[in-house]
């Protein structure tokens, strides 16, 4: 058996107990106050682990990135949240090609990438659900009042190919 004094460095070493116990923990208290968990995958970015989530009662996985979400689609998940304004062409066409395989849903904060995203997805058949992000203190992003997030939630509701999805705030 090989030992912790013969492991070459760095290497990641995962108590696979512990990570199961903290899944098991985490889900309990969503359960337990009727809550439906989308844990973030940017500690993990693994799909074993995010397999083990969504095993465990989680709705489905929060990515940052597309390529994330892409690796997890890849890998059979298919529920995914990107919290991140995607702006750019190549990046909209990544996000409408992944849209098609999985149930997807995204974050605006501003008529610039609310208009991106319109522009990209025109279905009405398969729309994109659309979040508006919501700065409540933190300074980080997010509209800055309630009459801006229901002016963009109209806007989303405007587009043919979107869909108002709710709420989100970073804590």
């Amino acid at each position: 058996m090989l030992s912790i004094d013969d492991l070459d460095t760095p290497a990641i070493l995962i108590d696979v107990d512990r990570a199961e116990a903290n899944i098991a923990r985490a889900q309990a208290h969503a359960d337990r106050h009727s809550l439906k968990l989308r844990p973030h995958i940017k500690t993990h970015k693994l799909p074993y682990w995010a397999k083990k989530q969504i095993a465990a009662g989680a709705v489905g996985i929060t990515c940052q990135k597309i390529g994330e979400a892409e690796v997890m689609a890849d890998a059979g998940l298919t529920d995914i949240f990107l919290p991140y304004n995607i702006l750019g062409r190549a990046k909209l066409e990544r996000l409408k090609a992944l849209h098609g395989r999985v149930t997807l849903s995204v974050t605006s904060d501003s008529m610039e990438t609310l208009a991106g995203l319109a522009a990209t997805f025109t279905d009405p058949g398969q729309p994109l659900q659309v979040l508006v992000e919501c700065d409540t203190g933190m300074g980080r992003c997010g509209v800055q009042s309630a009459s801006q997030a229901v002016a963009l939630a109209r806007e989303i509701d405007k587009a043919k190919g979107l869909a108002f999805g709710g709420l989100m705030t970073y804590p």
